[in-house]
């Protein structure tokens, strides 16, 4: 419960809920209890306060029934009996009058005037006449107020706040006419904003009225002032306390706990993208910390006062250098202002730092905190913080504080819209709170649009856009020309071969806050992330055949890649090394590969979009990214119908075929391999027609009808065009055959498929059938072959570097050792396997494993 009496009264419960009494007795009542808080009232002293002017001719059980509705508005517990007398018992900051001392006690003036609502009681007692309590209190209150309002009022001037303080201070004066420290400080501020003449004239203003009515003169401090200004003393521009220059704390300021308590401390450097919110880190963390600085903090946007010389001058003023004992060089300064903050607890913040050789003349052997868009390597022994955009809980937590909204759906869709980006957040966050009348939903969809969005991010004058131009504009042209290029890219982040490509200066980006390193990828790559609204920045001048160029190079170095990953010819024999440098590439490009898949399907280059899906099948298959290779796929198919590819769209249909068997899913498989088989047989291209028969026939077998599976095979078998169909097919009948519990046959089968892809140099394939000749082995209970086949499948995966591979050739050794009767060794195997399959998200890998240990 929160009870408040400065202004009118007021009671609140936990949940914000009005409690307030209605019934005047009761307001009564309550208020004399508040203002005696923690003290025993008696039944007679409350009778007598409540009905002064009847002498307490009124019953004991009258008061006692009032303490009892009283009690049943705010709590039983709020208002107890001791020894027959009533005490309202309050927890600590329940009453705002506590909480004002408290807050002015510590110093914090702004919370406490937060609070002052109006004079004690004003509703309950106007005059202040009816209890002595509440003359008592108002002139307590209005003392601490008028104390909080000086020293909030010195605070700013301190801070070099004194234009905005004008009007405040002219009211004041006028409130407050013989009130001196507001007249001194008046006058302070109208002489630091450059009017001299009427600063004089507010003094000579007070100097009458004291005169002409009282016949004193104003205090000497003020006496001191005034002469001071009539000589133009020039450390008047410099505060009387310690200056500290700082902007306004940040109010709405939103996690980053894991930065806050590096920032300040010797040298540091905070950078970060433009706009993700370096300032306001480095201004709330020297806010926190202004405690520990007692000579002050010093303040400088670099972006504003770009010359070190002009920075020098204006802290050396603030820490009481006279002007005429400025030196003019830049050295000088430099050593003048080392010697003024060598024995001072200082802290200086320099914003915006464009590079290095700005910052460089500033720095002493103060703690020096530096925002910059760039990390300024240059600064030797500096300590860097990076940051970056906020977490989801942030973001949001972030809107609904600059909104003033309850967090729900609207709001968390607006924070994904600004790309969970602080300058943004902050600008949608203000628009909602300046336009009452707008819902978050409405807001959501001005941004709804791409095309739209940036404009729609923009209040008063702050705008993401002019974040975003402040950096690009100070780019050369090439520069400028390779971040327009990269907006034509969805992807999350792109390596360092993409941004060479589109022209290079990839550093020079980073360093204007416009693109962010992501850290080196497992091809040993650097990458880069650009954010979503720099992206839409980039779009706005687009550059022509981007993803044409990119395109040409991604088709090259796929196929290469897939040549490694499916081999091919025996003449050219791939190394093992060369799958692994290529498994590391496709890993290492796979979410740029599938966001570029759809860039070109959006951009209508329907070709080089269907060949790239369909060349990244393999790599997709293989290690189980199902979700990815569906998508392409989708989109590919889009693209190859619209092109009239009969050809593009077959394969297509082949590769969704494919997937769906990868699923399990042996209807829908059987479709879309139907559907391309037609369309190969309608074209006459046998190797094709192969392909798809061949996988018709293991469609067949996972129907269990293991004769239509077996005569498909044999056919593909008699219409090979190469050792390579061949072998695909002596490996999926070798399947059938002991499924057909064939058993000899299989082996025969098998043993002669894992030769001929051997002599193929493909790799993958030949582990696979080890690991089911490994299985028919284990069926005719011949466990050293079994053994022998699958630890020699697993140690193809180990030189490959393939997990999921590795996980199957795991559980099939896991079986080989139960067979033997090892069941110890083999629950490890199998657990080892399983960590892999629900790692790597392979569903049936994972159940396959636990129906293992489940039997061990």
């Amino acid at each position: 419960m929160e009870f408040r009496i400065m202004g009118p009264l007021e009671v609140r419960d936990g949940e914000g809920r009005d409690r307030t009494p209605t019934v005047p007795k009761h307001r009564d009542l309550l208020a004399m209890l508040l203002m005696n808080a923690g003290r025993p009232m008696t039944v007679e002293r409350l009778r007598r306060l409540l009905w002064p002017r009847e002498g307490g001719d009124r019953s004991d059980s009258l008061v006692r029934g009032y303490v009892g509705q009283l009690r049943q508005l705010v709590g039983k517990d709020v208002i107890t009996t001791v020894s027959g007398s009533y005490v309202l018992s309050l927890g600590d900051g329940q009453l705002d009058v506590d909480r004002f001392r408290l807050l002015v006690d510590r110093e914090s003036y702004e919370e406490a005037l937060a609070l002052w609502r109006g004079e004690v009681l004003e509703d309950v007692d106007p005059e202040g006449e009816r209890w002595v309590e509440t003359r008592r209190l108002r002139e307590e209150l209005e003392e601490l107020r008028l104390l909080a309002l000086e020293r909030r009022v010195q605070a700013d001037l301190d801070a070099g706040r004194h234009r905005e303080l004008l009007a405040e201070l002219r009211r004041l004066t006028k409130q407050h006419p013989l009130w001196q420290r507001f007249r001194g400080q008046y006058m302070l501020a109208l002489y630091r904003s450059g009017r001299r003449v009427d600063a004089l004239a507010a003094y000579a203003v007070l100097r009458d009225q004291l005169d002409g009515g009282h016949a004193i003169e104003p205090d000497p401090e003020l006496q001191l002032l005034y002469h001071r200004m009539l000589h133009d003393d020039v450390s008047l521009h410099v505060s009387a306390g310690p200056p500290v220059l700082l902007p306004p704390d940040v109010a709405d300021f939103t996690g980053r706990a894991d930065l806050l308590d590096r920032v300040v401390g010797d040298l540091a450097v905070v950078h970060g993208q433009a706009g993700a919110g370096k300032s306001a880190l480095a201004v709330h963390a020297a806010w926190r910390q202004r405690d520990d600085f007692p000579d002050g903090i010093l303040y400088a946007d670099l972006r504003e006062t770009t010359a070190p010389a002009a920075v020098l001058e204006d802290f050396l003023r603030w820490l009481g250098c006279p002007a005429q004992a400025i030196p003019a060089s830049l050295e000088q300064r430099e050593r003048l202002f080392r010697t003024y903050a060598a024995n001072r607890r200082l802290l200086v913040l320099l914003d915006n730092a464009a590079g290095e050789a700005q910052v460089r003349p500033l720095l002493t052997s103060c703690p020096t905190v530096v925002t910059s868009r760039s990390s300024l390597g240059g600064l030797t022994g500096a300590r860097r913080l990076s940051v970056g955009v906020l977490d989801d809980g942030d973001a949001l937590e972030l809107l609904v504080r600059s909104s003033g909204r309850s967090a729900d759906d609207a709001l968390r869709r607006l924070a994904r819209f600004c790309g969970a980006l602080p300058i943004a957040l902050r600008i949608a966050g203000s628009r909602l709170a300046a336009r009452p009348e707008w819902t978050a939903d409405y807001l959501v969809g001005l941004l709804e649009d791409e095309h739209e969005r940036l404009d729609g991010l923009h209040a008063g004058d702050q705008a993401v856009r002019s974040v975003f131009a402040i950096g690009f504009d100070g780019l050369a042209e090439p520069a400028q020309r390779t971040l327009r290029g990269l907006g034509a890219l969805s992807a999350p982040d792109f390596a360092d071969w993409v941004t060479e490509r589109l022209g290079g200066h990839a550093e020079a980006l980073v360093d204007a806050g416009l693109l962010e390193t992501h850290g080196v990828d497992v091809a040993g790559q650097i990458r880069y992330r650009l954010h979503d609204l720099t992206r839409l920045f980039a779009r706005e001048q687009p550059v022509p055949g981007v993803l044409e160029r990119l395109s040409d190079v991604v088709l090259a170095r796929v196929q290469a890649s897939r040549f490694s990953l499916v081999s091919g010819d025996p003449a050219t024999a791939v190394a093992t090394r060369d799958i692994r440098e290529s498994v590391e590439w496709l890993a290492a490009e796979r979410a740029f590969l599938v966001s570029l898949v759809a860039d070109l399907n959006a951009a209508g280059l329907d070709d080089p979009c269907w060949r790239l899906a369909h060349l990244l099948g393999p790599y997709l298959e293989r290690h189980r990214f199902l979700d990815d290779w569906r998508a392409v796929t989708g989109v590919a198919l889009e693209s190859a119908r619209r092109a009239a590819d009969d050809r593009g769209e077959a394969l297509i249909l082949l590769d969704q075929g494919d997937l769906h068997l990868a699923e399990r899913e042996w209807d829908l498989a059987h479709e879309r391999l139907r559907l391309a088989l037609a369309m190969f047989l309608g074209r006459g291209r046998a190797r094709d027609v192969n392909h798809t028969r061949r996988r018709l026939g293991r469609v067949h077998l996972e129907r269990g009808r293991l004769e239509e599976a077996e005569r498909a095979l044999l056919a593909c078998l008699e219409s090979a065009g190469s050792q390579r169909e061949a072998a695909e097919a002596e490996r999926v009948l070798g399947t059938v055959l002991r499924r057909a519990g064939r058993l000899d046959e299989a082996v025969e089968r098998l043993v002669a498929a894992v030769e001929h892809l051997g002599e193929l140099g493909d790799r993958h394939r030949q582990a696979d059938t080890l690991l089911e000749l490994s299985a028919v082995y284990l069926s005719q209970a011949a466990k050293p072959d079994a053994r022998a086949a699958a630890e020699r499948a697993r140690g193809i995966a180990v030189r490959l570097g393939d997990r999921l591979l590795d996980a199957q050739a795991l559980l099939t050794l896991a079986k080989v050792n139960r067979a033997e009767g090892a069941t110890g060794r083999a629950r490890e195997l199998a657990a080892a396997a399983l960590e892999v399959f629900e790692a790597t998200g392979d569903r049936q890998g994972g159940a396959n494993a636990r129906a293992l240990l489940a039997l061990s």
